[in-house]
C-alpha cells in the first residue's frame, strides 16, 4: 500500500460537503448584480433557470467578472497618472495624489482587451 492510499482510508472522502456548504450560503448572500437582472439576460439568451441558487451564483460570477474589469481599469488609470506625473513637478505630484479616480474609455479598453473584449470608438457622433 502507498502512503496516497492510507491517506484515502484514513480520512473519508467528503467532496460534497464544501459543495453543499457553499450552496447554502448562496441562499444568504446578496450580490451586486441583481437575480431579476441575471434571470432577465440568461433567459432572453436562451436559458430558462430553474433553480434561484444557479442564478445566484451566475450573478457571483458576473460580479467577479466585472470587479475584475474595473480593477484593471484602475491600474491602468494608477499607471497612466504616475507616467504623466513623473513629467511634472513636485507641486503637481500633490495635487495628483489628493485627486480622485475617474473611469474613462482610455483606461477601460485595455482592461477589456485582456478579456478579449475589443472596443472600438466611433469615428464620429451622430
Amino acid at each position: 500500500m502507498s502512503q496516497d492510499d492510507k491517506m484515502i482510508e484514513d480520512h473519508p472522502l467528503t467532496l460534497g460537503q464544501p459543495l453543499s456548504d457553499f450552496l447554502l450560503q448562496l441562499e444568504d448572500y446578496t450580490p451586486t448584480v441583481p437575480d431579476a437582472v441575471t434571470a432577465y439576460y440568461l433567459r432572453t439568451s436562451g436559458f430558462e433557470p430553474r433553480d434561484p441558487r444557479l442564478v445566484r451564483l451566475i450573478s457571483i460570477a458576473a460580479q467577479k467578472f466585472i470587479s475584475d474589469i474595473a480593477n484593471d481599469a484602475l491600474q491602468h488609470c494608477k499607471m497612466r497618472s504616475t507616467n504623466s506625473s513623473s513629467h511634472a513637478s513636485s507641486k503637481s505630484k500633490q495635487g495628483i495624489k489628493d485627486r480622485g479616480y475617474c473611469l474613462t474609455m482610455e483606461d477601460l479598453t485595455p482592461a477589456l482587451a485582456e478579456f478579449g473584449i475589443t472596443i472600438k470608438k466611433p469615428h464620429y457622433y451622430v
